[in-house]
């Protein structure tokens, strides 16, 4: 897939190969035709956010227009990657939704504490889950108005 600056992508960082096809088959079933990129480690979240490693190629401008972000990632976990988005001036704007089956209040204390936009804990059922993701997208898509990326002087 080829993502240029102009696209509107969503980056689902999940680990969880079920979730990962719940998320996108519940986003095309909503009709959000944009581009899904997967990261499946906080590593390549960081690579593909930063064009770095396997996404050195990838158009440095071409961010994400919301992040999905599950918290249970393997190397880097998600709270770390959403502490590093922040930092950056080029990703600290970008909102990031914590899409967690998680229900340690402290994950969520921490996750708001660390600039998340969202909090949403994933629905065990899937008519539930897929209709969380359905007014997920519409919203943070649709609805939302982007900050625009910090300017580059």
């Amino acid at each position: 897939m080829s993502i240029t600056a102009g696209d509107r992508v969503v980056l689902l960082v999940e680990d969880n190969p079920r979730d990962e096809e719940l998320t996108i088959r519940a986003l095309a079933k909503s009709n959000v035709k944009n581009p899904v990129v997967v990261a499946r480690d906080g590593v390549e979240a960081l690579d593909y956010l930063f064009a770095r490693g396997a996404h050195a190629e990838r158009p440095a401008s071409a961010l994400p227009q919301v992040i999905l972000l599950d918290l249970k990632l393997p190397k880097i976990d998600g709270l770390e990657v959403l502490r590093m988005i922040r930092l950056d001036e080029r990703t600290k704007r970008i909102p990031v939704v914590i899409l967690t089956s998680s229900v340690e209040e402290q994950d969520l204390i921490r996750g708001y504490d660390l600039g998340a936009s969202s909090y949403v804990r994933k629905p065990v059922d899937f008519i539930q889950f897929a209709e969380a993701v359905r007014q997920l997208g519409m919203y943070w898509l649709l609805l939302n108005e982007v900050a625009p990326p910090p300017s580059d002087r």
